[in-house]
């Protein structure tokens, strides 16, 4: 691994123009910290209450800003998914857009990165702001999907996570293991 690794964070917008500068500063200020390039990649949404002219205006001033622009809502995971093909990073940050998921984590998910980690989740301690209803569905799909799939995603993890672009680049399946992976 190089020693300033290029990361990609992926930030999914639907109507969030209230917490975009925030997002911005926060991601700036972690990664001046992080002794790494990066891009942020906004991928809207398809978003309504002006969040696209921000984003547009912020590449303009910050080179490291690279909106994707949709022209309507297709969903959280396509814009993810969109994220992922734009992105240059050796390695990629997903993050959601609404603060939930705070950007000072980046720094740990990075630590453990370096360490050999190809996929690095973020487990939330609490579920606060979130409804019964939210956390209960939450729960049901993510021990759902842990028994049918040949995919161990851990129990209560969100999108927050750093993945390695080694294993894509490649065209193979990026390996879920508790051991890095320089040291098998």
């Amino acid at each position: 691994m190089k020693n300033k690794p290029f990361i990609t964070i992926i930030a999914p917008i639907f109507n969030e123009l209230e917490n975009l500068p925030i997002l911005y500063e926060r991601i700036s200020e972690v990664m001046q910290k992080s002794e790494s390039d990066w891009e942020l990649l906004l991928i809207d949404d398809g978003s309504t209450d002006g969040s696209t002219d921000f984003i547009r205006e912020l590449s303009k001033k910050d080179q490291r800003v690279k909106p994707v622009i949709f022209a309507r809502n297709f969903g959280h995971q396509i814009a993810v998914t969109a994220g992922l093909d734009y992105s240059k990073g050796d390695a990629v940050v997903i993050i959601d857009s609404d603060l939930q998921d705070p950007p000072e984590v980046i720094l740990d998910l990075l630590d453990k990165w370096r360490e050999g980690y190809e996929v690095v989740y973020a487990v939330r301690a609490e579920r606060e702001g979130e409804t019964f209803f939210k956390k209960f569905t939450a729960s049901v799909f993510y021990r759902l999907i842990f028994r049918i799939t040949d995919v161990k995603i851990p129990l209560d993890t969100g999108d927050f996570r750093m993945m390695d672009r080694a294993p894509m680049r490649r065209g193979g399946a990026v390996r879920l293991a508790s051991k890095p992976r320089n040291s098998e």
